[in-house]
């Protein structure tokens, strides 16, 4: 995150919402929770692995495969968290996000269309894919809520 933009760093140095850290292709999650005593045992739940310490960043490991868990479990405990992932600046929105399952998005609209079968009256399919010539990697983020909250 040394090159992104300083709200990105605030987010990531708040201690009152969970922040999750998506770097993108195989590289872990980074999660920084609230602090308390049982997080490493709350955040392993289910799986096999542990997740790790990293002291240098003050936050948790995990593997990339957790991402979904992850944000599912975090909204119900806490009932909001942060979302710091990878886009591409030129990336359009269409239907393969709009038809997508989970919390992983990629596209420029950072989620708010993931999912949604067809957000109506805005959009001109072109195709089910899109070719464009990508820019550098950038982060941002979002704040995704549970639902009721």
């Amino acid at each position: 995150m040394e090159r992104q933009d300083p709200k990105l760093h605030e987010i990531w140095a708040q201690k009152t919402i969970p922040v999750v850290y998506r770097q993108g292709k195989s590289k872990p999650i980074l999660l920084r929770l609230p602090y308390a005593d049982n997080n490493r045992d709350w955040l392993k739940g289910e799986h096999k692995r542990d997740p790790k310490w990293t002291p240098k960043f003050k936050c948790w490991e995990t593997p990339k495969s957790w991402f979904d868990d992850i944000i599912r479990r975090t909204l119900k405990r806490f009932g909001r968290v942060y979302v710091i992932q990878p886009y591409q600046e030129h990336q359009k929105c269409a239907p393969a996000c709009w038809k997508a399952t989970g919390f992983e998005c990629e596209c420029s609209c950072m989620g708010e269309n993931h999912g949604s079968g067809n957000p109506a009256g805005k959009w001109h399919v072109v195709s089910e894919t899109f070719a464009v010539q990508w820019n550098a990697r950038e982060y941002a983020c979002r704040l995704i809520v549970a639902s009721g909250k």
